[in-house]
């Protein structure tokens, strides 16, 4: 039997997240999550340099997400257990690896046994996320997520744009050099403003924290249902952002460049991440995430007519983005509502998932592209939202697990959820 969990060092640090920590941790959350996607307004470029079409490149950014679903579930846990500061700088001096690896890639295989390395070695947000929160003494759980994803989102979303200008100017190559000199600098910062000895509260060996997993996920009804909402919502959001390069390009002739400024028209979700989470504080979850399905169907309602009039792919970006990552925002909030000590747990079960269905979402639509064009990857989009619809509108908040009796467990407390 897994012994009670003590209080951990970060957990008795309420109010200890500063100004300028929160600063730095939103811009680690933002260039180490920029690095998954920087490959998706390339991939025009990156079946042209290697001979390939469009549908072989898709195993890029699939390769990608999967590895980064396969790098959550195996590294993720070490943050309720692990020194924190020293878990983050080692992942990300072994990211700065693998994105020099994938800029001298001689071709598409090797780049895409390199590209889920650098997914497996890249799941640093999932780790400063809990490591935040705790913290803060574990208060405004939704307004620290909001403010940490909304970083997270400026930052990937800004990568694409600045990845398909510079792929016009000097190649795709240059795209992850660029990233390897951010990542440098990164670490620099992380050295000197991470709080040293900040460690996570359970006291178990790896293996039985990669053993309480299943643990985690059968014995909360209200871990299942977001795990579920995420994957499908996640599948909707990889159908899109894989294949938009090819609409744009086989509908109006753009090439790698405005591809990427279309991630600077979706920062506009960047300023609904913090809104969606302090909502959540309000009104709770299944209120958010019912506003939020609405939003993100809406946005697919406007892609859908994106292969004629440009402005609507504008208008679906914005909606389909802010729809997709207040979902994330509120499903983290609710999750960060059960026991501090399982924090880096139970956002390994809930981000394996989600990536996992981005990862098949970028594999399905890559495909059924090439099979049936944008309007069947719009059905998809559409039908993987309508299948999380009665999860997200039905799933209820649960009780923070510190108001729960002294005799209660955690999973004893999410199961009284649904």
């Amino acid at each position: 039997m897994t012994p009670p969990a003590g209080p951990a060092k970060s957990d008795t640090a309420g109010g200890a997240l500063g100004r300028t920590l929160m600063i730095v941790l939103t811009l680690a959350c933002a260039i180490t999550s920029s690095n998954i996607y920087i490959n998706q307004p390339v991939l025009t470029d990156m079946a042209s340099s290697f001979g390939v079409s469009e549908g072989a490149m898709g195993a890029v950014p699939t390769a990608t997400q999967y590895g980064y679903a396969l790098g959550i579930l195996l590294l993720v846990p070490l943050g309720d257990t692990r020194d924190r500061r020293k878990l983050i700088l080692s992942l990300g001096a072994a990211t700065t690896v693998a994105l020099a690896a994938a800029a001298l890639s001689p071709d598409l295989a090797v780049l895409t046994v390199v590209s889920f390395l650098l997914g497996a070695l890249t799941p640093i947000p999932q780790i400063v996320v809990p490591l935040a929160v705790a913290l803060t003494g574990g208060q405004a759980k939704g307004r620290v997520v909001g403010v940490l994803q909304g970083g997270l989102l400026v930052g990937l979303l800004a990568s694409r744009a600045y990845a398909g200008a510079l792929a016009d100017l000097v190649g795709w190559r240059w795209v992850y050099g660029c990233s390897v000199v951010l990542m440098a600098m990164l670490l620099v910062l992380l050295f000197f403003a991470l709080p040293k000895g900040i460690t996570g509260s359970a006291a178990m060996p790896y293996s039985d924290l990669l053993k309480s997993l299943p643990k985690l996920f059968r014995g909360s009804p209200l871990v299942r249902r977001v795990c579920t909402s995420g994957a499908l919502v996640g599948v909707s959001f990889g159908a899109f952002w894989t294949t938009l390069a090819f609409v744009l390009q086989d509908s109006y002739g753009y090439g790698p460049g405005i591809a990427g400024l279309f991630g600077l028209v979706a920062a506009a979700s960047a300023l609904g991440s913090p809104r969606a989470g302090r909502l959540a504080d309000r009104k709770g979850g299944r209120y958010t995430q019912t506003v939020l399905l609405f939003v993100s169907l809406a946005g697919w309602a406007a892609l859908a007519g994106g292969k004629e009039w440009l402005v609507l792919i504008v208008l679906g970006v914005i909606l389909l983005d802010v729809g997709v990552w207040g979902n994330q925002v509120v499903n983290q909030a609710m999750l960060f509502k059960l026991d501090a000590g399982q924090h880096s747990r139970l956002n390994t079960l809930y981000f394996t998932t989600r990536f996992l269905g981005i990862a098949t979402g970028s594999l399905i639509g890559s495909q059924i592209w090439n099979a049936g064009g944008w309007y069947a990857v719009a059905a998809l989009g559409v039908g993987a939202l309508l299948l999380a619809a009665p999860i997200l509108c039905t799933t209820r908040d649960a009780q923070p697990a510190d108001a729960a009796p002294a005799n209660t467990t955690p999973e004893e407390t999410a199961s009284r959820t649904s």
